[in-house]
């Protein structure tokens, strides 16, 4: 079955596989530019509030506006889990134990889904980064096959007979590079943000839990 397809419907249905990589990987670039970027500015917007608060349960009363970014939802979460847990202590079996470590799993279970959410797409731009040059390598050969069956055709070995289909299916090496290039700089670029991003929310959570124990624990 195979065989009845044509070389040169296989090469076109190459190229048409990279531009959609190419397609999808631009696309991904922006919307994570876009992602870290907002997250950012908003947990700068939310952090700067959120220090000037009187007490933690201010956090629900805060705007919309205000109550957005992956430090918000931290607090939003820790809060939440205070208030439950004054109301359910004794009561359920996910309150049983120190108060203090429930409160930290919570807060990790919450950070590990922020930062599923910033890796979102990471995996996609890896994976386009690595096959992108085979599926070009791929068009390529079938290209220099193709050239060369003509070329047996023609019976006909000179230069001008050559170089030009062989020129012709090289560029779909050439094509693959250039997706899978800008597919792993950017995936790079993003772990790298991601690593930072966590950093920044684990010390959210450590200063958060502080803050915490001296609000359900006050010194005497």
């Amino acid at each position: 079955m195979l065989t009845q397809i044509s070389p040169e419907f296989i090469i076109d249905a190459t190229l048409y596989t990279l531009l959609v990589f190419s397609v999808t990987t631009w696309t991904l670039i922006f919307f994570k530019i876009w992602q870290f970027f907002n997250n950012s500015r908003c947990n700068d917007r939310f952090e700067n509030t959120f220090w000037n608060l009187p007490d933690l349960q201010q956090v629900k009363a805060l705007s919309p506006e205000l109550a957005k970014g992956s430090e918000a939802r931290l607090a939003y979460e820790g809060v939440t889990w205070l208030d439950e847990h004054q109301r359910s202590a004794g009561k359920m079996l996910k309150h049983c134990g120190d108060p203090t470590e429930l409160l930290e799993q919570a807060l990790r279970v919450q950070l590990q889904h922020e930062q599923h959410t910033m890796e979102g797409g990471l995996t996609l731009l890896a994976s386009i980064g690595s096959t992108a040059p085979f599926v070009g390598l791929f068009g390529t050969v079938l290209g220099i096959m193709n050239a060369m069956h003509d070329i047996t055709e023609s019976g006909s070995t000179s230069l001008e007979v050559v170089a030009g289909p062989i020129g012709d299916a090289l560029v779909a090496t050439a094509i693959g590079i250039a997706v899978a290039v800008p597919a792993v700089l950017a995936y790079n670029f993003f772990l790298r943000r991601v690593k930072l991003q966590r950093a920044r929310l684990e010390n959210f959570v450590a200063s958060f839990l502080s803050v915490a124990l001296d609000t359900t624990h006050p010194q005497a």
